[in-house]
This record gives C-alpha cells, sequence and structure tokens, in this order.
C-alpha cells in the first residue's frame, strides 16, 4: 500500500508539508473554549484542529484522499523551513492532550487519545533537529519516489479526482508548476551533499532509470496525457479540444523539461557525490536513524539484533514446512535444488500476461464468496484487478494496492507485474492477492476510510506493522479458507512468508552489519525460492527504503499471537469474525494500542454469562 511505509511517511511528512497559518493554532483555544465542557468533546476538537493543520502541510496526502490543494499548497513541497512549522503543530498537539484526562473519556476516545498520543510522541522525535538534518536532504528515492508517485497522480490513477474541468484545470496547473516542484527536491539533496546526507549511488541510478522511462514515453502515450483519454461524457467538444492543446503543452514545455533537468541534476551532480556504500551505518549518524526507522515501521522499541535472531528463528522455521510441501510436489532433492526447479521449470511460470490476470481473478472471486464467513463487515469499495502500466513494472514488486476513494465511489485496485513474465510464478498467485487485495490491505484500508465514525487521523492513517502486519496476516486466513490444500498455492504462501522472515534478517544486515547488496541477494536466493529479478528489487528496496520491511513480519507475528492467546483463553467462545472487527474496527493502530484493546475485548467476552 501504499500507502503508509513509514519511512516514506517520514519523510513526505518531513519534506511534503506547506506553511501553515501563524494563526491556525492560536484560534484553537478559542474554538475549543465553545465546545462543550466535556473530555470526548474536547478531544474531538483537538482532533479536527489537528486534522486541519496537518492537511495544510501535506498536500499529496490531501491529493490522496481525492481532495483538491491549492497550486500555493503544491509548491511548497520540499522548500526549506516546513520542519520547523511541522515542530509547533507537533508540540501544540501534544499540549493539549495533555490537559485532557483519559479516564474520564469512553471506551472510543480512549483508544483514539492512545492511537494520537502514540504517534504523535514518535512524531516529536523525528522532527528532532538531528533527525531532520538526515531526513530533509534526502527527498525522494527509487522506492516510493515523487518523481514516479507524480505520474500516477497526473495521470488519475489514484484518489486524485478528475471529474470536473475544475479538476482538470487544476491538475494542468500542478503539471505546469512541476519544475518548481523538482527545483525545491534538487535544492535539498544539494543540501545533503554539502553534510555528506546522500543516497547511495545505487539508488540514484535507479531514480535516473525510472526517469529515463518515463521520458521514453511519447507525449501523447505518457501518463501525464491519459486524462485527455479519459474525459468525462459531460465535457463538451470546445472544453475537451482546450484541454487537450493545454495538456499536451504542458507536457511538452513543462513536464518533460522538468523530468530533464531532474535527471541531468542526478547524473550530472548528485551521483559523483553519492555513496558506494549501501548501508546506514556506513552514513554520518546512520546508525542512530536506522534504531528510530526501526521504530517509525514497527511501532515498537526493538534492538535491530534481536530482530535479526528472529528472522533466522522464522526462517529455519519456514524451511522446515517448506521441505514437507516440496515432497508433495513431487521432489525428492535437496530444498536448494528445487528452489533451483521452480525457477527455471516453465511449468511455474506463466505463459502470459492473461494466464496470470485470469490466476488473480479467480482467487478474487472464491474470497469474495468466502468472506462473510470471516468478517462481520465487507468494504462497499469495489477492488479492481490490473496490470502495471509498462513505465512502472520494470522497477515495482509483484503486487501492490491503491486505495480507493473513502465514499467508494472510486475503486480500490490491486496491481500485478507482468514485467520479465519468466521470473513470476504461478505458485504465488493466491497469497499475493490476499495481502494486496482482498482481505488484504483493500479490506483494511477501505473499512477503516470508510468509517466516519472514527477521527481522520484513524480513517487515513496508519503505521506500517499494522497495515502490513495486517496484509501478511490476511495471508495466513488462505489455510483457514481452503486455498492452501493446493501444494502449489501452499508452497507460495510458504515462500512468501519466507520473503517476510527473509527480510528481518537482510534489512537488519544492510544497515548495522555492513552487509553488500550481493551478500543480501544472495542470501535471499539460497533461503528462498524467488527469482533473481525479485530478490534484486527487493534488496534495492531495503537499501533505499531501511526499515519499512521489517514491519511486516513484526506485525503480523504480533497479530497471529493476539489471535492464538484469544483462540486459548475464550475457547468456544472464540469467534474469528468478531476478533476480525476488533482488529479492523478502529483503523490503523500502533501494535502497543491493538494489544491493549483486544485484551480489553477478552476480558470483556469472559465476563459474559
Amino acid at each position: 500500500m501504499a500507502l503508509s511505509a513509514a519511512r516514506l511517511a517520514l519523510a513526505f511528512a518531513l519534506a511534503l508539508a506547506g506553511a501553515v497559518p501563524a494563526t491556525a493554532w492560536a484560534e484553537a483555544p478559542r474554538r475549543a473554549a465553545l465546545v462543550p465542557a466535556d473530555d470526548d468533546a474536547r478531544l474531538d476538537q483537538l482532533f479536527a484542529d489537528d486534522e486541519r493543520a496537518e492537511l495544510a502541510l501535506d498536500p499529496l496526502g490531501a491529493l490522496g484522499r481525492g481532495e483538491q490543494v491549492t497550486l500555493a499548497q503544491f509548491e511548497l513541497l520540499f522548500t526549506p523551513g516546513l520542519t520547523q512549522s511541522l515542530r509547533k503543530v507537533n508540540a501544540e498537539a501534544l499540549a493539549r492532550l495533555a490537559r485532557i484526562d483519559r479516564d474520564r473519556l469512553d471506551a472510543a476516545h480512549r483508544v483514539s487519545y492512545d492511537v494520537f498520543l502514540a504517534e504523535k510522541t514518535l512524531d516529536r522525535e523525528a522532527l528532532l533537529p538531528e533527525n531532520t538534518a538526515l531526513t530533509d536532504v534526502q527527498p525522494f528515492d527509487h522506492f516510493g519516489g515523487f518523481h514516479v508517485e507524480y505520474a500516477s497522480i497526473a495521470a488519475g490513477d489514484g484518489a486524485v479526482p478528475l471529474d470536473t474541468v475544475a479538476d482538470y484545470e487544476a491538475n494542468l496547473e500542478r503539471n505546469r508548476a512541476l519544475g518548481i516542484v523538482f527545483g525545491n527536491a534538487i535544492a535539498r539533496f544539494r543540501e545533503g551533499m554539502a553534510s555528506g546526507e546522500v543516497e547511495p549511488s545505487l539508488t540514484v541510478r535507479n531514480m535516473i532509470g525510472q526517469i529515463d522511462a518515463i521520458l521514453a514515453q511519447p507525449v501523447r502515450e505518457s501518463p501525464f496525457y491519459s486524462p485527455v483519454d479519459q474525459f468525462p461524457e459531460s465535457f463538451g467538444h470546445a472544453t475537451r479540444r482546450r484541454l487537450a492543446r493545454q495538456y499536451r503543452a504542458a507536457i511538452v514545455t513543462s513536464v518533460y523539461p522538468a523530468y530533464r533537468r531532474l535527471r541531468a541534476f542526478l547524473a550530472s551532480e548528485y551521483l559523483p557525490a553519492a555513496r558506494d556504500s549501501v548501508g546506514l551505518s556506513d552514513m554520518p549518524g546512520g546508525a542512530k536513524l536506522y534504531r528510530l526507522l526501526v521504530r517509525e515501521n514497527t511501532t515498537l522499541d526493538m534492538d535491530p539484533a534481536e530482530i535479526h535472531r528472529i528472522g533466522l528463528s522464522e526462517v529455519a522455521r519456514i524451511q522446515a514446512e517448506m521441505e514437507q510441501v516440496k515432497q508433495q510436489m513431487g521432489f525428492e532433492g535437496p530444498l536448494r535444488d528445487f528452489f533451483d526447479h521452480l525457477r527455471t521449470d516453465p511449468e511455474y511460470h506463466p505463459k502470459s500476461a492473461e494466464q496470470l490476470a485470469d490466476g488473480y481473478r479467480t482467487v478474487g472471486r472464491k474470497v469474495d464468496a468466502l468472506a462473510p464467513k470471516y468478517f462481520l463487515h465487507l468494504p462497499r469499495t469495489p477492488l479492481l484487478i490490473e496490470p502495471y502500466p509498462d513505465y512502472r513494472a520494470k522497477y515495482e514488486a509483484g503486487g501492490s494496492y491503491t486505495q480507493g476513494s473513502p465514499d467508494g465511489t472510486r475503486p480500490g485496485i490491486f496491481w500485478y507485474n507482468t514485467y520479465d513474465l519468466k521470473s513470476r510464478f504461478l505458485t504465488g498467485i493466491t497469497t499475493l492477492y490476499l495481502h494486496e487485495g482482498a482481505p488484504g490491505h483493500h479490506f483494511q484500508i477501505s473499512l477503516a476510510q470508510e468509517n466516519p465514525q472514527l477521527p481522520d487521523f484513524q480513517r487515513f492513517g496508519g503505521n506500517t506493522a499494522y497495515v502490513e502486519g495486517w496484509a501478511l496476516y490476511a495471508e495466513t486466513l488462505g489455510y483457514d479458507m481452503g486455498f492452501y490444500k493446493d501444494p502449489w498455492q501452499h508452497w507460495g504462501t510458504l515462500d512468501d512468508e519466507m520473503l517476510r522472515a527473509m527480510r528481518l534478517v537482510v534489512d537488519t544486515g544492510i544497515h548495522t552489519m555492513g552487509w553488500s547488496r550481493d551478500q543480501a541477494i544472495d542470501y535471499m536466493l539460497a533461503n528462498s525460492g524467488m527469482g533473481r529479478t525479485d530478490a534484486t528489487a527487493e534488496v534495492e528496496r531495503y537499501i533505499a527504503n531501511p526499515g519499512q520491511a521489517l514491519a511486516y513480519k513484526i506485525g503480523a507475528l504480533t497479530i497471529q499471537r493476539l489471535r492464538r492467546k484469544a483462540e486459548d483463553e475464550l475457547g468456544d467462545r472464540f469467534d474469528i469474525r468478531q476478533f476480525h472487527d476488533q482488529v479492523l474496527g478502529s483503523g490503523a493502530l500502533p501494535l502497543p494500542v491493538l494489544e491493549d484493546k483486544v485484551d480489553r475485548w477478552i476480558a470483556s467476552k469472559k465476563k459474559q454469562v
């Protein structure tokens, strides 16, 4: 998902901000005084005020929620001095929260209080000058970078609305202003060059490759022109001709020149200054930053060495299960030979993009039929199954998810990758769909944002450990649903679970133990059946986005542990639908808050006659 990787969220929160009006918080106490003097209402008022201030600082977040932003907000992306505004907003939020008596809140508000406190406390640490000095100057990279995401925004692929002439014109103005935004980012990159806080050269080369792929597209085939091919029926002929002419002109005179200038800077100035090493421990202040990113992504204060140990243990456990499934698939040799057999035997790889698409659609229909047995609430937002556009596919993983609009009118999208088909596995179809589609990201994100009873930061916010932990947990529901009685699909989910276990080993290895890129790739190839293309993309992702990949397994292990605890303590009174409702019903929670909530639910169920 993207949607909420912690380092990406940190980088975007620090760099994608706009200026807060000087009166934004000054007026808040006066507004609060008009609210009924009970703590629930005061907390709601705090959430509303903070939401207003946060949106003023996060134009891309607003666009991602389907809201338009002013051109002035857009042009403030990556500008200097915005971090100070974020610090002021954060400090005022924590000060007002401290004046609210948590014990006087109702149950739902206590959960919201705890989530807000946890998030704002972590934000405060991330916004410390010694930390922003490391993050502000690396505004984006090849994994989730603005230079790639903007193409999707401009194309109308995501939640950004392109329904009216005003929407089209606002999108057009953003295209014309893209050079200003890229210029802002270049200035931040140059600050990092001066301080020695720079991206690895590997990441820079990947960004250059991504830009080349965008620029290689003819204007009329580019994502920036695609809105012209999707005019609403209500648009008249004169309006269509005018917008088509203006969109083409903006691409030729603004968008492509902006990308060329960014590429020239990265290739001629930034790449020579980039570091040859790939781990954060080789960057000044990198070890401290990595520990912060562990907290950002897992919501837990975990020692990287302990995470590494958990990863090694999980790798060993999963390999033992793989040995059993390997025999069910008729292979008698060593596990490593079976990995090679899977990589090279065409039987396990799609022969066409359509075969891959058919597999995902079949699983999707089966999940739709089974979901009511496992969930009390189902999302009303529809889910589409689509291949990545060609300009994105080479640099993407096997699949991902784009959320729909909060009102359910714009569908969510499960993306699958058809690039280098021989590296894709038919065995991974079920587990990937369960994770990226339903009941993984699509259920969790849609149910949260469709629930108006939640404060916006719970509806639309989140943390990687919960969001990705739920999606990985959702893969394991394939056992409950009967999907993994098929040895091929059983193997696929073990292989994907192995990926998440290896991430604990490899991410910590790269950023705290001096592992090289090739060493990390070799480890992944030796301990799983993934292809070299995927292994390389995964490792380069960990290099670009330290700590984010840890969250999947840590989050899933937490949810699995809580389910086992509920099953053990409740016995026959355990209802998996109710358990899932507890996990999903309050939006994305920090793991300690989730555990407290589930514990309270277990206790309340035990009291029932």
